[in-house]
């Protein structure tokens, strides 16, 4: 999964700022040395790791109980980290597509209930496990789906940012040291304290989470927590597309198939690397409006066009683009992707998730046309190694990534069902709640 071996290189392209307070930061060696000092009781009284740590918590959690069922905000006991685990405080979630399909059930195999949902989010750790070194309480984090132990052979390698035991795995509920749970719940109907299952590493949609350390990022303390949520997942997913996947030139082409947020991030990273034309394509023209904000040059309504997409694709750019990326999850739409990319040298980068056991809708002989395919995890970018410094350089003004443009909601986090709502019927792109 994910091409790997170009993975993000240091020497981003120069651009804006997150916010002109942050210009006069210490440079990156000297904020590197200090960071690791930054624990003060401004950090939810977790510079010592409170009057909490090796004891239960309980707090609120969103619960699914079943596919498709309201989830709903119970009181859940969360257990204190085990060893190289970290408990955190979420202060900020939101919420993504996978979210929402996992929650619909609409892969039966990876269905597991109850569970605790949620994989974008940010916020502080409150206590640590033994052996855990490079976390300690107070450090502001950005949970990963997908980790990075440090360790092993993956993680060693420059040819992947997957991880042998903390790598995304949608069927694991459970957590890596001893597939057990750190949520219990009382079953109303019997009285009894039952297991709440884990979600992607994370499961956010809670005021407390355990995590392997693996999936924690330490990130500059100064970084607005509520917008570096988004690291989690969406944008770090579509941007590291562009930049480590398809390592998207200078003056290319490039079309991207459904313009939600994954997409929406691919023509931030296309734009930021300087691409010259960028095509969105999407069934919903009211898209258009956020994509032109985030950089894209042309659109292609594929329920209007009138012919196949790729041969309106095809005509715009004399022949196809350099770089398509397909973020739909359908493999109409991959297929699609694929025959819209010049003969020759084109390459398509499937970022959907598929839930259906259709296989590629490709003939092993279309690909000695020069046209390449691959897919990619989480960007491609090595999470607890390369985010901090993304981080870095945006507070520094090296990088300018829209942050706000794609939150579109903010709501508190008893009102998650509503959220829900509004990406189930395409009115949000990120809604971001606050616990």
């Amino acid at each position: 999964m994910g091409l790997g071996a170009i993975l993000y290189r240091t020497s981003l392209p120069a651009a804006g700022c997150l916010a002109k307070k942050n210009q006069n930061l210490l440079s990156l060696k000297t904020k590197r040395k200090k960071r690791g000092k930054v624990h003060t009781m401004d950090t939810n009284g977790f510079s010592n790791g409170g009057s909490t740590k090796g004891k239960p918590i309980k707090c609120r959690a969103a619960v699914a109980w079943g596919p498709s069922e309201p989830l709903v905000i119970e009181e859940v006991e969360v257990a204190p980290p085990e060893r190289l685990e970290v408990r955190i405080k979420v202060l900020f979630t939101s919420i993504c597509h996978t979210d929402l399909s996992f929650w619909k059930g609409e892969n039966e195999l990876q269905r597991r209930f109850p569970r605790i949902l949620g994989h974008e989010a940010s916020g502080v750790v409150e206590s640590v496990g033994e052996g855990v070194e490079d976390l300690v309480p107070g450090d502001h984090v950005v949970p990963i789906f997908n980790g990075e132990c440090g360790s092993c052979a993956y993680c060693n390698s420059t040819a992947t940012n997957l991880c042998k035991s903390a790598r995304v795995n949608p069927f694991k509920s459970t957590m890596t040291l001893d597939d057990g749970t750190r949520f219990s719940v009382v079953d109303k109907s019997t009285g009894a304290r039952r297991p709440v299952y884990h979600f992607l590493n994370t499961s956010t949609f809670a005021e407390y989470t355990v995590l392997d350390s693996a999936c924690a990022v330490k990130i500059n303390p100064a970084a607005p927590l509520e917008k570096m949520c988004l690291l989690s997942c969406g944008i770090s997913t579509g941007v590291g597309a562009a930049w480590n996947t398809a390592n998207v030139s200078k003056g290319s082409t490039v079309a991207i198939f459904g313009l939600g947020a994954v997409g929406l991030a691919v023509a931030e990273g296309a734009r930021i690397r300087g691409a010259a034309k960028i095509i969105g394509v999407d069934i919903n023209p009211e898209k258009f409006t956020k994509g032109k904000e985030m950089g894209i040059t042309d659109f292609v309504n594929s329920k209007a066009c009138g012919k196949p997409v790729h041969e309106v694709i095809r005509e715009m750019t004399d022949g196809g683009v350099d770089y398509s990326f397909e973020c739909t999850g359908i493999l109409d739409v991959l297929r699609e992707s694929f025959v819209s990319t010049h003969d020759g040298w084109g390459l398509t980068v499937m970022l959907g998730i598929h839930p259906t056991p259709r296989t590629l809708p490709l003939h092993p002989m279309e690909l000695f046309d020069g046209r390449r395919i691959v897919a990619c995890t989480f960007g491609d970018f090595k999470g607890k190694t390369q985010l901090p410094l993304l981080v870095d350089q945006c507070m520094q003004g090296e990088v300018k990534i829209n942050f706000d443009g794609f939150i579109t909601h903010e709501m508190p986090f008893s009102e998650i069902r509503e959220a829900f709502r509004l990406l189930e019927e395409g009115k949000s792109l990120r809604c971001v709640l606050r616990l």
